[in-house]
């Protein structure tokens, strides 16, 4: 595949899977064996994990929106600089719902496969900033607040 084809599939996972929650396109955009590594110290292995993995993230921040601010792209690989944001509306790793809006950035890394007609992601590291996360949930103490 092409530099601009494998950028094309990058985004399509952004907007249509992340952005507008339709699972249905993993099908056509992942591998089957795909895996990804998350900064949350996990992996997930196959596609119907990373939609399960998804669907919960989405209960959690219904509204959530990831906005590609910079995209770099070499042989099969794309990589996009990236600002999410949602609001925390449902339960998220045992944190109930508290309704604060939350800001992030992150690094993602996508691997291409060269199988033709149509690449695949398969393989994806992703890197957020997760103590922000949890310091703006109210789950982790910001930098001079509470503590001994």
């Amino acid at each position: 595949m092409s530099i601009e084809a494998n950028k094309a599939l990058a985004r399509r996972y952004f907007e249509e899977l992340l952005n507008e929650g339709n699972l249905a396109v993993a099908d056509e955009i992942l591998a089957p064996n795909i895996i990804v590594h998350s900064s949350f110290q996990i992996m997930i292995q196959g596609v119907e994990n990373v939609k399960q993995s998804m669907a919960g993230f989405r209960v959690a921040f219904p509204d959530q929106h990831f906005t590609i601010e910079d995209e770099i792209s070499e042989g099969d690989k794309v990589v996009f600089r990236y600002v999410y944001r949602g609001t925390h509306q449902g339960e998220f790793r045992g944190i109930a719902p508290t309704g604060k809006q939350v800001t992030i950035a992150g690094i993602a890394i996508y691997q291409i496969t060269r199988e033709r007609p149509h690449g695949r992601i398969e393989e994806a590291w992703i890197a957020g900033d997760n103590l922000g996360l949890m310091q703006q949930l109210g789950a982790v103490p910001a930098p001079g607040q509470g503590g001994s």
